[in-house]
């Protein structure tokens, strides 16, 4: 969890970044002004949303999650399957050694075998801890721009110069509730979403 606020923290500031480089270096045009007599509506400044509670109350989240779950427990099945045979080898080996029942020659294969067997089962179990810790990644990368795209796809309903990204650590470290529209975007999100399912 960790590891997904500082991915998060560090979308959202780029995300942060780039909107104020874009609005204090965009060209000004002298017809985007609007005359107060337009009844257009202006963009009211800023608003903010707890991404924590956006990810995890977001029914994505849940169907991503438990995806990569399975996924983990097909890893440690594979990886368990793996680490008994190289016990039950071990076993066997010593149980031959300390028995007498091969010679130095068999014996010094069967301990090469198994430090073989050994080193596979250490690589296997990090290539699949580095696999579920990418896509762990991919799938938070995912949803936060999943997020970004429906807010920006939307804009016109929140009426917003800047939605900001709070969350314990991040910049922003006070909102006024009355800017808080979590729950409005929550509900909107995981409407999107379920239609998207169906």
């Amino acid at each position: 969890m960790k590891k997904l606020s500082i991915a998060l923290f560090a979308v959202l500031f780029l995300a942060i970044a780039f909107l104020y480089f874009l609005h204090f270096t965009g060209k000004k045009d002298s017809k985007s002004v609007k005359d107060p007599g337009q009844t257009a509506v202006q963009a009211q400044g800023i608003a903010f949303v707890n991404i924590d509670s956006l990810i995890y109350k977001f029914d994505m989240f849940f169907d991503r999650r438990e995806e990569l779950m399975a996924k983990q427990k097909k890893a440690e099945a594979e990886l368990n399957s793996k680490g008994t045979l190289y016990e039950k080898n071990a076993k066997d080996y010593q149980e031959k050694v300390s028995k007498g029942l091969v010679t130095r020659a068999t014996a010094a294969e069967m301990e090469q075998a198994l430090y073989q067997q050994q080193q596979e089962l250490v690589t296997l179990r990090d290539n699949l801890q580095s696999n579920l810790l990418e896509e762990e990644q991919v799938m938070n990368r995912q949803i936060v721009d999943y997020i970004t795209t429906f807010l920006e796809a939307n804009k016109s309903d929140y009426n917003y110069q800047y939605i900001l990204g709070k969350s314990f650590g991040s910049p922003v470290l006070y909102g006024d509730s009355g800017l808080d529209i979590t729950q409005k975007v929550l509900d909107a999100l995981n409407l999107k979403y379920k239609a998207e399912k169906k």
